[in-house]
């Protein structure tokens, strides 16, 4: 997570993307040169491809822009999620010009043209690559510092474009010493390369808006700060909102003994909410309470014969919330089962009546739980 200011991990983006358009822009118009020059297809298509990529870093300095203003009534979580429509668009924009250009080397296969190579022009390719390899390690570097998924896609892009680069300057080579002409089909693969490249960074921003699953270091490191508050027993439920890189809003179910106080139950809150935004910077919205039977020995050895049960479930990742109510005479608890379970209801279901069957004394009722930060 990185820890300066919002206005500095900004800064940082454009000063990074305005590096990137730089060297982009002085790329593409080498690259146009020689292409127009040498009649090569693969070379003319890799310099439309670096302005594509200058175009992606344009769009990323207005996303992150747009993106730091400060939240107002209308969004009181800010406009930390447009940096994720900003890496659509740029997904969208690679995905163009990989369509564009494979349909222009589809004719250049169909109506070849000869290139005509110079020692030069390769020597300004071979340049090209390793700029580009030093583009791309420096923009990735700084975007995953900074957590900037447009940044990181640009990077990766820019070490694909070396690559691509490469097997420009190995098909030169390989017409200048033996004539063969393989520009046109090398066009084809750079533009599906080009194409891959798009949809996966479009996949990646579709996934960050849906909503993906904590990090699990994240959330271990956020259970250890709350199990560290005193009166707290366990915990449980972690959900972790995201309103944009390094920006959350969290909820989480502690277990506490059952005879605390609605008072010292509201001091352990406030501690774990100054706690975790202090280790963490982020916001606690809520903190849901399970009450643990304290000293009661009959309540050990109900959850020990339904751990012992749960046990023979390799797809139950979970039990909590445990709590026997012996003035009402329930059994409540909570169950996580695994996403990737062949069947989550059935087996939820099959648990509950068997449970039930297990405690008859008791009015049994098990909650499915969802697994959004089980360890």
């Amino acid at each position: 997570m990185y820890t300066d200011t919002e206005s500095g991990r900004e800064a940082v983006i454009v000063r990074t993307s305005i590096v990137g358009i730089a060297a982009n822009i002085l790329l593409a118009s080498f690259k146009a040169v020689v292409g127009i020059l040498s009649h090569s297809i693969a070379i003319t298509l890799d310099s439309v491809n670096n302005l594509s990529d200058a175009a992606s870093s344009v769009i990323t300095i207005i996303g992150t822009k747009l993106a730091a203003k400060p939240a107002d009534k209308k969004h009181p979580f800010g406009y930390g999620r447009l940096e994720y429509l900003s890496a659509m668009v740029i997904g969208l924009i690679i995905l163009y010009a990989g369509v564009t250009s494979l349909a222009e080397s589809v004719k250049k296969i169909i109506a070849p043209a000869e290139p005509e190579y110079s020692s030069a022009s390769l020597v300004i390719l071979a340049s090209a690559v390793a700029v580009k390899i030093v583009l791309g390690l420096y923009v990735r570097h700084i975007g995953k510092k900074v957590n900037s998924d447009s940044l990181v896609a640009s990077g990766k892009d820019a070490l694909m474009d070396s690559v691509i680069s490469t097997a420009t300057v190995a098909a030169a080579i390989l017409y200048m010493a033996a004539g063969i002409a393989v520009e046109a089909y090398l066009g084809a693969l750079i533009s599906l390369l080009i194409v891959k490249a798009g949809l996966e960074t479009l996949r990646d921003a579709i996934s960050e808006i849906l909503g993906e699953r904590v990090e699990a270091d994240l959330a271990r490191k956020i259970k250890k700060t709350i199990a560290g508050v005193e009166g707290v027993h366990g915990v449980y439920d972690l959900a972790l909102t995201n309103y944009g890189p390094d920006s959350f809003i969290a909820s989480v179910h502690i277990e506490v003994d059952d005879d605390t106080t609605v008072v010292a139950v509201d001091k352990m809150q406030r501690k774990i909410a100054d706690a975790v935004y202090a280790a963490h910077g982020i916001v606690m919205s809520a903190v849901g309470v399970y009450p643990s039977n304290s000293g009661s020995s009959a309540a050990s050895a109900v959850k020990k014969q339904i751990t012992d049960y749960l046990a023979g479930f390799p797809e139950v990742l979970e039990m909590h919330g445990l709590y026997v109510d012996e003035g009402e005479k329930t059994l409540r608890m909570d169950v996580i089962i695994d996403f990737d379970a062949a069947d989550r209801l059935s087996l939820y279901e099959k648990i509950k009546k068997e449970i039930a069957a297990m405690f008859p004394q008791y009015r049994t009722l098990v909650q499915l739980d969802l697994d959004v930060s089980t360890l």
